[in-house]
């Protein structure tokens, strides 16, 4: 999988890809991340990517020609399957879209900054939007980098045991059961006897157990559609 990001400060994003699974995804040739400083494409040479809006407001916005050139350019190296806008009016992000979308073969996320882009870009080009909560960050890239991770770990290969992805919560939509590992009994505090006695099925049904208590505890509102 390639994908590529916009962004105007590439460096909040160097990090969050330079470590652990990630990297690990990168390293084994499963995962390409590429960060394309927008500035590359500024109007001027004073990097200007940005100018007031019209109709007054506070705010500036990203504007329409460098992100079109932006565009314009990285699609002569490969076709996109998605076009993402990280923006707080966007759908959603959960982990049924992160599965469709660790399908993908070529994505390019757009981080917004500012008061966001020029509308335009988003009519033109953008084929998804996506939030990752009810609440506006300084940017996108951090959501992005969200994002880029939640699909990177779903790519078969990525993950040392490619079945624990299945057991993540949120799939079938279900928060995971509790985890343990060892000592057996810590200070008094033991692991439930089922999970030591090396039978799989069993296990496997105190965990779906588990799982169906916890999400009921917690957020009973992801088991509304089986009701």
């Amino acid at each position: 999988m390639n994908i590529d990001i916009i962004t105007v400060v590439p460096e909040l994003l160097e990090g969050p890809f330079s470590h652990s699974i990630m990297k690990r995804a990168q390293e084994k040739g499963l995962l390409t991340v590429q960060l394309h400083n927008l500035r590359k494409w500024a109007i001027n040479k004073h990097g200007q990517v940005d100018d007031y809006q019209y109709g007054s407001g506070a705010g500036m916005v990203m504007m329409c020609e460098p992100l079109f050139n932006a565009i314009q350019e990285l699609q002569q190296d490969k076709k996109f399957d998605e076009i993402i806008f990280m923006t707080p009016d966007g759908d959603l992000f959960n982990q049924s879209t992160a599965n469709q979308m660790s399908m993908k073969e070529n994505i390019l996320i757009i981080c917004g900054h500012y008061k966001g882009i020029d509308q335009r870009i988003r009519d033109a080009y953008v084929t998804k939007e996506i939030s990752i909560g009810d609440y506006v960050l300084s940017g996108g890239e951090l959501a992005a980098a969200v994002v880029v991770d939640a699909i990177g770990r779903l790519i078969p290969g990525v993950l040392n045991d490619e079945t624990s992805a299945l057991f993540d919560s949120f799939q079938d939509n279900l928060l995971a059961p509790p985890v343990y590992t060892r000592p057996a009994d810590f200070k008094g505090m033991k692991v439930p006897e089922i999970l030591l006695q090396g039978d799989p099925k069993k296990v496997e049904e105190w965990r779906y157990e588990q799982a169906l208590l916890h999400t009921k505890e917690r957020r009973p509102d992801l088991l509304k559609g089986d009701e």
